[in-house]
């Protein structure tokens, strides 16, 4: 709780600051922004851009360039926009909602509801990229993942927790 208070304060504190830059480059879902100054956002930062119907489009900072220049990667479609636009720095990464209330539901990328349902409430929120939980704090024993494929769950059956392929005709 506390720990999300204090991001959202770094957050509209650097928002009050308005990190501008400008588009440079577009190559499908693939965007060079310019900012000046050197105030350039970190690596996994999110970057709003407004369109010129309104709509806005999230960007998510994958590597810096240099010359002030940071590449992007869109999370949506990249239609609309041009050269010379504004982006904003957010000053935090891309966050999607936690927690019990999530559960059964369905959302994007950017962690807005797609399954025509309201947004849930009373859930905290996460950065889409972090670091896996250390291993002492991941479950020791062993369970069956029931496909609910007969023949799987018998001839071959799944541990949950891991990765396994299935071919399929």
């Amino acid at each position: 709780q506390r720990h999300c208070s204090i991001g959202k304060q770094i957050r509209s504190e650097k928002m009050a600051e308005r990190n501008i830059g400008k588009i440079t480059q577009i190559i499908g879902a693939v965007l060079d922004v310019k900012f000046a100054g050197g105030n350039l956002p970190e690596i996994n930062e999110a970057i709003d851009i407004t369109r010129s119907n309104g709509e806005k489009l999230v960007v998510e900072v994958a590597q810096h360039l240099g010359d002030d220049t940071v590449r992007c990667i869109a999370m949506g479609p990249t239609d609309g926009l041009v050269r010379g636009m504004d982006a904003v720095a957010t000053g935090a990464p891309i966050s999607v909602p936690v927690g019990e209330n999530t559960l059964g539901r369905i959302f994007n990328v950017l962690g807005e509801a797609i399954d025509e349902k309201p947004a849930p409430t009373d859930v905290e929120y996460e950065p889409i990229h972090r670091k896996a939980p250390s291993f002492e704090e991941q479950a020791t024993e062993t369970e069956m993942l029931e496909t609910g494929i007969k023949v799987i769950d018998l001839l071959c059956p799944f541990q949950k927790g891991g990765k396994i392929g299935l071919f399929g005709g």
